[in-house]
C-alpha cells in the first residue's frame, strides 16, 4: 500500500485504532501500523517515539470522543444542578456501557493503561472530577445542594458510584438492573445533599 503524503500524527492514530480492533492491545504492535500505512516503522516512530505513547495517544483521542457531550449535560445551567448530576452520573455509566460493548478491544487497551498508572486514565478521571465539581458548585451557589467544598464533595460522589465508572466493574455494566441501581444510589445521595429549605 502507498504511504500516505504527507504522514500525519491523526493517520496513525486511525491506523492504530484499526490494528487494535484487529488485534488486540497485547498482539498490536507499530510494525503492524507502519504497514498498515505503507511506511517504515522509523515513519511513525517519528511522530510517537514509543509503542506507548502511540497507544496513549489513541487512548486519550477515544476517551475524548464523548467527553463533549458529557461536559455539555454538566454544564446545562437550564437543568437544576440536582437532576443534572443524576443525568450525568447515568450518562457516564452509558458511555461505559457503549464503549465496552462496541470497542471491547480499545476498553481492554484502556484497561492496561489504567492499570500501568498511566496519565491518560488519570487524566480521564480527573477531567469527569472536573465536570462533576462543576455541577455540585452550581447546586451549592443556588443553594440546591449543601456542600462546604464542592471538589470534596465531588470526590465522594464519585467513589461512591466506583461500580458504575471504575473499570474494575466493568463485567456489571450490562447487567439488566445497574441503570436501576444507579438511580437508587444517586437518590440516596441527593438526599444527603439537598440542602433544606431556609424556614
Amino acid at each position: 500500500m502507498p504511504a500516505r503524503t504527507p504522514l500525519d500524527a491523526n493517520a496513525i492514530l486511525a491506523a492504530t485504532e484499526e490494528i487494535l480492533r484487529r488485534h488486540g492491545p497485547d498482539k498490536a504492535t507499530v510494525v503492524d501500523v507502519a504497514r498498515t500505512l505503507g511506511v517504515s516503522h522509523a515513519a511513525v516512530y517519528k511522530h510517537f517515539p514509543s509503542k506507548q505513547a502511540l497507544r496513549e495517544a489513541v487512548t486519550r483521542r477515544w476517551l475524548d470522543r464523548n467527553r463533549d457531550a458529557l461536559a455539555v449535560i454538566a454544564a446545562d445551567s437550564a437543568v437544576p444542578p440536582a437532576q443534572r448530576l443524576r443525568t450525568w452520573l447515568h450518562a457516564v455509566l452509558a458511555v461505559k456501557q457503549a464503549k465496552i460493548r462496541e470497542d471491547p478491544e480499545l476498553f481492554a487497551a484502556y484497561g492496561i493503561l489504567a492499570a500501568g498508572h498511566s496519565s491518560v486514565a488519570t487524566d480521564h478521571v480527573a477531567d469527569l472530577l472536573g465536570q462533576l465539581t462543576g455541577i455540585i458548585a452550581d447546586g451549592a451557589a443556588d443553594g440546591s445542594l449543601r456542600t462546604d467544598d464542592a471538589g470534596a464533595t465531588a470526590r465522594v460522589v464519585f467513589n461512591a458510584t466506583a461500580k458504575f465508572n471504575h473499570l474494575a466493574h466493568a463485567a456489571e455494566w450490562q447487567d439488566p438492573g445497574v441503570g436501576a441501581e444507579l438511580d437508587d444510589v444517586c437518590s440516596l445521595l441527593l438526599e444527603g445533599l439537598h440542602a433544606p429549605a431556609s424556614p
